[in-house]
Formats: structure tokens, C-alpha cells, sequence
């Protein structure tokens, strides 16, 4: 039956709730946990829907995260990527936006814990905390191997670069200044591949003529997946292709070889030893903890099982979306990618609205326009349906795509401009270092 009026009462919970004094009474209230694509846009799904909006994230920020490998290779600067959420929603006349930690989910009594011990009631719930970076076990890896999911992981990797180039300029001895000047990028999806190339593109191009102690055109940088191909959910033709693209840009790409140890010194391979002065984590992901804390089934990364409405198996008002979410259509896995979070996200909009009028939430179905990465300077590759396209033909696609899903448009605006700067003097405008190593 329609939904007719919130069963909880903020002036009756005995708990402290952050926005008590924001609580329309007389209107269902929906929480989303996660301001990234899936989570920001259900949100402004529900900008007509007579409901309350209440957004929660630990950070102020939506991040796009495509492009956060080129913060982290000082392509771009952090405030080109990113938007504060509440600028986002601030026309939004019923959507809240708080800033801060989810700890826990009372399904029962339909309360979201977060930080410092407060709560916020929810009549419907949207889950979209993403992934995190998985070691494989190996958490002590994580301290050596940064991996690349926020600004500040951006930041950090930038600092390690960079500074690699400076330690090696200062460097006397012949053998350490070449670890220094060793990149080793582990994991050969579309992040690590994107990474690789532009540190590729940074050394050979960019410093040319900066340094006159060390030539940064001999700066190794490899590739390394424990598969046998690169790039292994795009065709094997394109895969081909894009290794090629790599190895041309100066790129060592190994694959078939799985890391065996990673410490402050380089990785191991087997029996090989590769001294490194940078390593960078691409290799793996699992779900964010939140979702095991549903007392619900997970796969073997941590991803929700979710019925074909994106709910949760005996809570129809909650829902779970993104890369938090185990989606099956026509007996694959849909891919962890910006736009099946923003399709979910709009579906499980749809699908409270649904409810509140009494209806039947449709299933969800995933439109594939394609998938494509980026490898460095005019170089790419595109899986668009049958057609596969590369180089040149398939940066541009990329371009055109990334600029259209970019959030803002002085940040369309600004990163067009700073694209085609880069594209016409090989410059990087995000170079400084600041900050502690």
C-alpha cells in the first residue's frame, strides 16, 4: 500500500540525530550513504519525489574518479574533479547533505549510525559505498603500494612521483638513482594502464630539458598483471592493441606474472627481484565493509546479493547500488563502472517512488554504451557494442565522453582547456609538491 507517514519520531529517540531540526514530519525520509555516482545522482532522481533527502559521506566532496589517475600524474589539479556535494544539491529543496562516518545499519528499527555515536532514521535506504583496495591478504602491502581511490590517494601518489625525480636528481650513487627512477605499476586494468602511460609520458616528454644531473627519458616504468593480457574485459584484439599503444610510449608491460612480495625496496616476482623506487597498486578491489554489515549474503569480494530491484532479500526499502552491489544480467556480472552506478542509482530512485505509490519496482536493466581507457597522448582504446576503435579515433571518443559526465561546467570548461594545453606542449600544470614525504 502507498506509504502514509514515517514511523519514526526524532523528538522521541532517546539518541542525539544530526538533523532533527531539519525533519519534514509529514514526508518519508530517504538516507543514500555515498555521494559518488550511483548515491549523488538517486539523489537528484528524487528531486521532484515528495520525499526527504538525506546524503551521507565522510567527505564534502563528489569525486570523478575516471579521471583521478591524471591528478595522481599531475595532469590536473583536485578541484578540476571534484565539486562539493552540497554545491551540487543546493538548489535541491529537499535533499540534506551531512558530512561524516556510517558505522552501522539497524534494519529493524531503520536507523543509519553515524559519527559519534548519532543516529539518523530512514523510512527508505541507498547504500552506495563503492570499493576499497584489496591486497590479496597482503595488508602490509598497502604501506608500500598505494593504491588509487580519492583525492588524497591522488595527492599522495603525485608526491611520490614527483619527488622520485628530485631524490634522483640529488642522488650520487649510479644504482640507486636508478631505482629511484623505476615505476612499477601492479595491476593491468584500466587504471594501471592509464597510470603507466602517463608517468610513461611524464618522464619522456614532460621534464625533458628540466633535470642535468639525470636524463628522466631512461626512467623505467613497468606495467606488471598477473594475467596473461592487459586490459583482459575488453577483446582480446583490442587488448593486443593497447599493449602495443603501452610498449610504444615506452611502457614494459609483463604479464603472467603474479607478484609475490612487495616492500620498500621493490617487488618480487617469483625468483625475479625488481628494485623500485615507486610502486602503485592497481590490482585488485573489494566492497566497502558497510555491506557485510547488513546481515545479508555477500559474494567472495564483499558485494551485495541484491535482488533484481537493487533492494535486499526481506527489506524491499532498502536498496544497494554501485560497486557495493553483485548485479547479474543475462548471466554476467554487470561491470563496476561510472555508468551502471548512475543508471542504478536513478533505477533505485525509481523504484522508492514506486513504493511510495504503491506500486511494484521494475527490475533493473543495465544499457551498455561501451567501455573504453585511455593509454597517454592520442592514445586509447574504445569497446562501443561491436565496434572497437583505437589510437587517435578512440581519444577522442574518450574525450568527448569524460568531458559530457564531468560534474560542473567551470570543470568541463577548465580541464578542456587544460587537455588541450597538455595535448599541444606535452605540459603538466600540476606540478608542485607540497606537503611531508
Amino acid at each position: 500500500m502507498p506509504w502514509r507517514g514515517s514511523s519514526h519520531d526524532l523528538g522521541a529517540t532517546n539518541e542525539s540525530c544530526l538533523i532533527s531540526s531539519l525533519r519534514l514530519m509529514e514526508k518519508p525520509r530517504v538516507v543514500i550513504v555515498g555521494g559518488g555516482f550511483g548515491g549523488l545522482h538517486a539523489a537528484k532522481a528524487l528531486a521532484t519525489a515528495p520525499v526527504e533527502v538525506v546524503l551521507i559521506d565522510r567527505r564534502n566532496h563528489h569525486t570523478f574518479q575516471p579521471l583521478l589517475y591524471q591528478v595522481a600524474t599531475a595532469g590536473l589539479s583536485a578541484i578540476e574533479i571534484a565539486e562539493p556535494i552540497r554545491r551540487v544539491l543546493r538548489k535541491q529543496g529537499n535533499a540534506t547533505v551531512l558530512m561524516g562516518e556510517v558505522s552501522g545499519i539497524d534494519l529493524e528499527r531503520r536507523v543509519v549510525m553515524a559519527t559519534g555515536q548519532q543516529s539518523v532514521p530512514f523510512d527508505f535506504l541507498i547504500l552506495a559505498t563503492g570499493v576499497r583496495d584489496a591486497y590479496f591478504g597482503h595488508e602490509e602491502w598497502a604501506e608500500h603500494a598505494p593504491g588509487l581511490k580519492s583525492v588524497d590517494d591522488a595527492l599522495a601518489i603525485r608526491h611520490r612521483l614527483l619527488t622520485a625525480f628530485e631524490r634522483a636528481e640529488v642522488e650520487p650513487d649510479e644504482t640507486r638513482r636508478a631505482a629511484l627512477l623505476t615505476f612499477v605499476i601492479i595491476g593491468g586494468g584500466a587504471t594501471g594502464a592509464e597510470l603507466a602511460g602517463a608517468i610513461a609520458e611524464i618522464s619522456r616528454h614532460t621534464f625533458m630539458g628540466e633535470f642535468r644531473r639525470i636524463d628522466p627519458g631512461r626512467a623505467r616504468v613497468m606495467l606488471i598483471e598477473g594475467s596473461d593480457r592487459i586490459l583482459s574485459s575488453y577483446r582480446p584484439a583490442l587488448s593486443a592493441k593497447a599493449r602495443t599503444q603501452l610498449e610504444k610510449l615506452g611502457v614494459e608491460v609483463l604479464t603472467g606474472s603474479p607478484v609475490t612480495d612487495i616492500d620498500e625496496h621493490g617487488v618480487s616476482i617469483g625468483d625475479r627481484r625488481i628494485d623500485a623506487g615507486t610502486v602503485l597498486w592497481a590490482a585488485g578491489v573489494e566492497a566497502s565493509p558497510l555491506g557485510a554489515k547488513l546481515d545479508v549474503p555477500v559474494d567472495e569480494m564483499g558485494r551485495v546479493l541484491v535482488t533484481d530491484d537493487l533492494s535486499i532479500p526481506g527489506h524491499p526499502h532498502v536498496f544497494v547500488i554501485g560497486d557495493l552491489a553483485n548485479v547479474e544480467q543475462d548471466g554476467r556480472p554487470v561491470a563496476g563502472v561510472a555508468p551502471a552506478a548512475i543508471q542504478m542509482g536513478r533505477h533505485a530512485a525509481r523504484s522508492v517512488t514506486a513504493r511510495l505509490n504503491g506500486d511494484t519496482p521494475g527490475p533493473f536493466r543495465y544499457v551498455d554504451r561501451g567501455t573504453m581507457a585511455t593509454l597517454g597522448r592520442s592514445a586509447a582504446i574504445a569497446q562501443i557494442h561491436r565496434i572497437s576503435l583505437s589510437g587517435f579515433p578512440a581519444w577522442l571518443a574518450w574525450l568527448f565522453v569524460h568531458l559530457v559526465f564531468l560534474i560542473g561546467f567551470r570543470n568541463r570548461l577548465v580541464v578542456l582547456l587544460e587537455w588541450a594545453r597538455s595535448y599541444l606542449t606535452h605540459g603538466r600544470s600540476a606540478r608542485l609538491i607540497v606537503g611531508d614525504d
